[in-house]
């Protein structure tokens, strides 16, 4: 009886066309946790801190980062709806080549990947910068101590997802236990600025302020990318259309408000806007200031064991989309990319590609804001395709069957909006000064454009079920 649970979720996918190969190990909460961790409020939060407080002040993180939050709750249902009725890895390249054809799951495929491999850059080149920093050692360092960073990723994630599931699940705690060590610490230990300090004005460029503010939502919005996280290692959570589907939204919702908590602790204790600002790393220089080099300093660290869980997740998800895409073909080399440990029975090859490939994406983008927005305008494009397709064949009839989390009549106004915040991202992150992320984007699709049209279109099938197109 034990194992029925385990035979029904095994059918499910036999039902997609795939036979169950990953181990099938997590529950609810290990889901949750994985996407949690990696949108991980004292990674994006933190690492970019800098960034929102230079181009938007303190009403950045008052105003900017409780409306992304807002803005981004219909990407994440709209995801969560189709997680929900198709549960497999890879899940957004399915989803998009079920209901709007190969291509549409081609190109969604690839744009996740690319995404992917810029955030998992991002997170683990940001930990980095913060350990170099935090130890005073030169910044020609910086490339060493990542490479460090990932390697421990790819080993813990080749070892198996029971490990990695045990991991997510002490992440969220320490996600959740980090930020209330250091807003307690900041709210009783440190001198605070009156409440209206939220409201101040700040850009230290000679922009308009309404322009950095815009400028400034990267923050929040590069924040809130890879909760996908908890549809891709669908084959591995028990009774995945609803802990996917909850997975997804939850980690979105949760963070929203325990991020926002943060940024309002921290902000208050800044003694001295305009040194902040100016500081090479803003975040460690208010720690430090309202509460000491050594107490200020050990709550970083707090932060840091958070971004290097972060980076643990982000890899974890990278790899599953890499093996699903590889097990269709998608990929140069898919027979090896979809090869599964025999011992481990994690996607092991995919690992440690996923691993390589985010070494080089930090090789490439010599600015830390390229890194983050070309990861933000990739992941966010891979969503809006399939979120688009899949608006287009509930409207048509083709999508009539849905799993328990269902949006229902809501279903196209949720998704509308979810499209709009999409192009929003897209046109506000490749503007100056991330036009590298702009250029690098533009040239990828054209890359993606000619492989598919000249040599891919005649011979990538698609996922089992998929519309032939």
């Amino acid at each position: 009886m034990g194992d029925a649970p385990l035979d029904r979720d095994a059918e499910q996918l036999r039902r997609l066309g795939y036979a169950q190969q990953l181990l099938r190990d997590m529950g609810g909460f290990a889901n949750f946790a994985l996407s949690f961790s990696i949108i991980s409020v004292l990674t994006g939060a933190v690492t970019l801190y800098g960034h929102g407080l230079r181009f938007g002040g303190p009403l950045e993180m008052a105003l900017g980062w409780p409306l992304v939050s807002l803005l981004t709750l219909p990407v994440a249902a709209s995801l969560a709806q189709l997680a929900s009725s198709y549960p497999t890895a890879g899940a957004l390249y399915h989803w998009a080549a079920i209901l709007g054809g190969r291509g549409a799951g081609f190109f969604t495929a690839w744009l996740n990947c690319l995404g992917q491999f810029a955030i998992t850059a991002g997170i683990d080149y940001g930990l980095s910068q913060f350990i170099v920093a935090l130890l005073g050692l030169p910044p020609e360092r910086t490339t060493a101590v990542y490479a460090g960073v990932l390697l421990s990723h790819a080993v813990l994630n080749h070892l198996g997802v029971h490990l990695v599931a045990r991991l997510n699940d002490l992440s969220a705690w320490v996600h959740i236990a980090g930020v209330a060590v250091l807003v307690g610490a900041v709210a009783l230990f440190a001198p605070h600025k009156p409440v209206d300090f939220l409201f101040t004005a700040f850009t230290d460029g000679p922009r308009p302020y309404w322009l950095g503010f815009l400028l400034g939502l990267l923050q929040a919005g590069w924040t809130f990318t890879g909760f996908d996280a908890s549809a891709h290692v669908s084959e591995e959570t028990h009774d995945p259309t609803r802990n996917a589907a909850w997975g997804i939204f939850l980690s979105v919702a949760v963070s929203g408000v325990v991020g926002w908590v943060l940024l309002i602790g921290v902000t208050l204790a800044i003694g001295d806007l305009r040194a902040a600002a100016a500081a090479e790393n803003p975040f460690i220089y208010v720690l430090r200031g309202a509460l000491g080099t050594s107490v200020g300093g050990a709550l970083v660290w707090v932060a840091m064991v958070a971004m290097w869980f972060c980076g643990l997740s982000s890899i974890t998800s990278n790899s599953r989309m890499v093996f699903a895409f590889a097990r269709d073909g998608g990929l140069p080399f898919s027979k090896q990319l979809a090869a599964v440990s025999p011992r481990y029975r994690s996607p092991h090859v995919a690992v440690w590609v996923s691993a390589a490939a985010a070494f080089a994406v930090a090789l490439w983008a010599n600015a830390y804001s390229a890194m983050t927005a070309l990861s933000t305008i990739a992941l966010y494009a891979s969503y809006g395709l399939p979120i688009w397709v899949g608006l287009r064949a509930r409207r048509s009839g083709r999508w009539s069957s849905f799993g328990p989390w269902d949006l229902g009549r809501w279903s196209t106004a949720v998704n509308v909006a979810a499209l709009l915040w999409v192009c929003v991202l897209t046109v506000l992150f490749v503007l100056p000064p991330n036009e590298l992320a702009g250029y690098t984007f533009g040239g990828c699709l054209v890359v993606l454009v000619a492989y598919w049209f000249f040599w891919m279109r005649r011979r990538f099938k698609g996922p089992p079920g998929a519309r032939r197109a």
